[in-house]
């Protein structure tokens, strides 16, 4: 349903005056080979950077996504749940459900957090420092917790 009103969307917006017109359309002149944006996005800033050729073709584009701008407090808070819920020996469900929110609040993927709702895939290793495997545990995307 939601592919099909996009498709229907796009096809109104391709045939809408007020975007195909040629009001808006600057007047030939110097030509900027590249140029940077940013915008506030849902979830934090969105950088961009493109660059064109003489044709007006993008040549380069570089986007820092605000998952990017916020992946450092993430890990924080990530590791703010370890040390809090973590005894070094166990993953618990409730460790599981603390560090999926910790992550849902950073919203690193829009589509997903509002339509798997509670059925965040995320899979806890827990390792010793030699790296032998103490303890794992799975939440599946049907929510179900593996052992």
């Amino acid at each position: 349903i939601e592919l099909l009103h996009c498709t229907e969307s796009i096809h109104a917006l391709l045939h809408d005056a007020d975007i195909t017109g040629t009001e808006l359309i600057a007047e030939k002149g110097g030509h900027q080979p590249q140029g940077i944006g940013v915008i506030e996005a849902p979830r934090g800033t969105l950088f961009h950077h493109y660059q064109v050729n003489e044709e007006g073709l993008i040549t380069r584009a570089n986007l820092i996504v605000s998952t990017t701008s916020n992946n450092q407090a993430m890990n924080e808070s990530v590791r703010t749940v370890a040390n809090q819920y973590l005894d070094g020996h166990e993953i618990t469900e409730a460790l599981l459900n603390h560090l999926e929110v910790a992550v849902r609040a950073y919203d690193p993927c829009l589509s997903c957090a509002t339509h798997a709702l509670g059925k965040m895939p995320l899979q806890v290793t827990l390792q010793s420092s030699d790296g032998k495997v103490i303890h794992q545990l799975t939440k599946g995307v049907d929510g179900e917790i593996h052992r």
